[in-house]
């Protein structure tokens, strides 16, 4: 189930509000594009800037929305462990198939801590839990060996690793065990995490290229990096122009040329400039998407 072309899904504004339609529309769009899973109240879907309310509604749409169909990783990260058990219990009650779980950041926990924060939520429900180990946003890197520990808790399946070191997954695999969920946190990068031993990819760029995404994906699971790597040369300017300011700004000015969503953010996030409008414009171009 948790393998492939994961989407980390955008938040859909409309005026300041939630655009419910939008989001339902985003969901089936991805489905008919080959995306493998949602990943919907991530960092990616403005999850520091919306309301709890706003949260679970997300959750909620986009879960009933997929019905089934494809995989949903409900985002319940939280640097409270309070706060990110409620969440998660949000996520079972209305049936995400796991949920997505961020060190805790600002903070800084020791290793100890980030055990006890993830064994606790592990052991407050019943629902898969996904490490999410992005050093550069959570000032805060899980170690191998406390990734290795938690591991071993039945519920805890996997990781979305955004370290952008691929020998993290050789030297993960050997702790964690050959079938721990392994999905890059990093488009530019996901090719190589493969064949590494990765399973996978929690995209922003499939915001915009779901079906390259997915074809990428595809191709390395079937060990055919051959084609993969031609798939990637017409992604990575693509990859480049989104992360070339916040990728999920970039995300929404991608759909917003497709006619998707409207490209509204909440601050403390603004509008791209438009140099990375330019630069946008041009890698959808070369993608083959405009």
């Amino acid at each position: 189930m948790f393998k492939g072309s994961f989407c980390a899904l955008v938040t859909p504004f409309k005026d300041g509000n939630l655009d419910i339609d939008a989001l339902k529309h985003l969901v089936e769009w991805h489905i008919e594009q080959g995306t493998n899973g949602l990943v919907p109240m991530g960092t990616t879907g403005e999850s520091p800037t919306v309301t709890h309310e706003e949260h679970e509604a997300t959750i909620e749409v986009v879960v009933k929305a997929a019905a089934g169909r494809v995989a949903v990783i409900a985002g319940a990260g939280s640097n409270n462990t309070t706060e990110s058990a409620r969440y998660i219990a949000f996520a079972e009650k209305i049936g995400a198939d796991a949920a997505l779980v961020v060190t805790p950041y600002y903070n800084k926990p020791t290793q100890d801590g980030l055990f006890a924060h993830f064994k606790t939520l592990h052991d407050n429900s019943k629902l898969p839990l996904m490490i999410y180990n992005i050093p550069g946003r959570s000032a805060v890197d899980m170690t191998v060996e406390t990734m290795g520990e938690l591991a071993k808790l039945p519920r805890i399946f996997g990781v979305k690793d955004a370290t952008g070191d691929l020998a993290r997954v050789c030297k993960q695999r050997l702790v964690c065990g050959k079938d721990f969920v392994q999905m890059s946190g990093e488009d530019a990068t996901a090719h190589g995490f493969n064949a590494q031993g990765g399973v996978g990819c929690i995209s922003v760029t499939a915001n915009v290229a779901p079906a390259l995404c997915s074809e990428l994906q595809a191709a390395t699971l079937a060990g055919d990096y051959t084609k993969a790597l031609e798939i990637q040369d017409r992604l990575m300017p693509l990859h480049e122009a989104i992360f070339s300011e916040p990728g999920l700004v970039s995300a929404k000015y991608g759909l917003a040329k497709l006619g998707l969503c409207a490209d509204d953010v909440r601050l403390p996030l603004v509008g791209l400039t438009e140099g990375t409008k330019a630069k946008m414009d041009a890698a959808m171009e070369f993608a083959g998407l405009l």
